[in-house]
Formats: structure tokens, C-alpha cells, sequence
């Protein structure tokens, strides 16, 4: 079974080779790319392409390793030893399993998302290295040996907040989703508003590829800011002279706080609607 995109995801060719490399390779994908360019999403769309069941390991700054394989509650143990509770004779009541272990374990070859290891420890992916090569490991309160039957399919994503060790990028095929071109952010508009063409659209794409060029802006918009801000621009109305509008005194657009997410950026945009009314001024 190849992935092929879906009807809900605009996959380039690129990033379906390489999803489907991965797969052929038996090696966990490891995808890069700005938040919102649809890193996490893609797991969604092989795991529904494949008709394989998805099983998500969110990663926080605290997570640990250990946590995605087992985790082993003694301290409910001791209390229900002292209460004369019958569930301390078995050991297992009181290990709750990790999402590698469920993967390990699933009846049918699922799609393991690790979503965003860049949060975790940077010694978190080393951690995982010998259980994601072997696809199996030790649990030493049961000294039984949790092997994967089937090898699930692992998808990793990182916003590149951290370097990740070169013992685990070893073991990936990486793949770096590039920021959508034009045309290609005229098809992810068309799935999420089919039928929408138009000046409107074509209006707020030239805002929108516009902005991303402003030098020095802080944090550039994304694919996901654009749809929530052309969402925002049917709802309320807004018409393509509304955004074709050259007056530099309307330099930030409407509804610009769906694009533009702190003061930093909202500043500049002041900042440079100011100067350029100096100008028209010196004219």
C-alpha cells in the first residue's frame, strides 16, 4: 500500500516519496517545517490512507522516554497493600502502558505519531534509539519482553527548537516540508473552502505571501493563519478592493490578528504605515 494524499491533504510528491520510503525502509519519518505547514496532520492522513489505526504521543518539555513505554505505579501499590486490597498480588494492575507499547501490541500495523520531540530533553531521543531500532523492550517488574509483532509505521515531527542527536537522525529518513509555493496553497484553499475563486482569494494570498516578506517580522504567518483569516474575511464580508486598498494608512490588514500573533509584528506594521504616510506627506 502506497500513500497517495488524500482528498483533505495536499501532499507535494516530495513528501509522499518520503512517506512512502519510510515505510519501505521500516524506518521511523522524521518531518521538519515552520508550525502549520501540516506536520502533525500528515499522521491524520497516512494513518486514514492506510486504514491503519493512529496512536499520538504528544511530547511536553517534561516527558520522558520511559513514559512512552511503561510506567510503574508503586506508590498506589503500597497503599493498597496497606488497605489488604487482592490487587497487589498481581504486579500488572499496576503498570500503566506507554504509546509505544500499545503500538508494540496493536493487532494491526497502526501509524505511531511522536508529535514534537524538539520539546522534550534533548537526551529524550537517545533514550528511545534501541527500543525504535529493536522495536522491542524490557519490563523489569513483569520480566517479560515487549516485542512488535508488526513494525508500526513511526512518524516523528520537530519544530527544529532543538538539534536533534546524530545517532537518531541516523536511524530517520528525514523529510523538510517546504513552505506551500503559490499554486500549492491554491489547492489547501480550494479543500477547505471548495467552489472559493476569485479576486478574493487571489487578493488575500498577495496580502498574505506579502507580509511573510516584511523584513524583520518575528513569527511569519502560516498556512493554517491563512485559512483561519480568509474564514474570518467571508464571515465578516470583506471585499478584494477591501484588501487591494494601497492607502498607507490601512497598511495592517483587517482582521490582521489572525496573521499576525504578537505586539512585536503589530508594531512593525504601525511602524512602517507611519513612515509611510511621512512620505506621502514629503511628497
Amino acid at each position: 500500500m502506497k500513500f497517495t494524499g488524500t482528498k483533505n491533504y495536499v501532499a507535494t510528491d516530495d513528501l509522499k516519496i518520503a512517506v512512502n520510503a519510510a515505510v519501505t525502509l521500516q524506518r521511523p519519518l522524521l518531518v521538519k517545517g515552520e508550525p502549520g505547514t501540516g506536520k502533525t496532520v500528515l499522521a491524520h492522513e497516512v494513518s486514514k490512507a492506510l486504514k491503519a489505526p493512529l496512536i499520538e504521543w504528544h511530547i511536553k518539555s517534561t516527558t520522558k522516554a520511559q513514559q512512552g513505554l511503561y510506567e510503574y505505579d508503586a506508590v498506589s501499590r503500597l497503599r493498597d497493600s496497606q488497605l489488604g486490597d487482592e490487587r497487589i498480588k498481581d504486579i500488572r494492575n499496576y503498570i500503566k502502558k506507554g504509546k509505544l507499547w500499545e503500538a508494540f501490541t496493536a493487532p494491526v500495523r497502526p501509524v505511531l505519531l511522536i508529535d514534537e520531540i524538539d520539546k522534550a530533553d534533548i537526551e529524550f531521543p537517545n533514550d528511545l534509539l534501541q527500543e525504535l531500532d529493536r522495536m522491542e523492550f524490557f519490563v523489569y517488574e513483569t520480566g517479560e519482553t515487549i516485542k512488535a509483532a508488526i513494525r508500526p509505521i513511526v512518524m516523528i515531527t520537530s519544530n527544529n527548537e532543538k538539534e536533534l542527536p546524530d545517532a537518531f537522525l541516523r536511524r530517520c529518513f528525514f523529510h523538510y516540508i517546504k513552505f506551500p509555493d503559490a499554486e500549492t496553497m491554491r489547492d489547501i484553499v480550494e479543500v477547505h473552502f471548495p467552489g472559493l475563486k476569485g479576486r478574493l482569494v487571489s487578493e488575500a494570498m498577495k496580502v498574505f505571501y506579502d507580509i511573510r516578506e516584511v523584513p524583520g517580522l518575528k513569527k511569519k504567518p502560516s498556512t493554517s493563519e491563512l485559512l483561519d483569516w480568509i474564514k474570518l474575511l467571508l464571515n465578516e464580508d470583506i471585499s478584494p478592493e477591501t484588501l487591494r486598498e494601497q492607502d498607507p494608512r490601512k497598511l495592517i490588514p483587517p482582521l490582521h490578528g489572525a496573521l499576525l500573533k504578537n505586539e512585536q509584528d503589530v508594531h512593525l506594521f504601525e511602524r512602517l504605515a507611519f513612515m509611510a504616510r511621512r512620505k506621502m506627506q514629503g511628497e
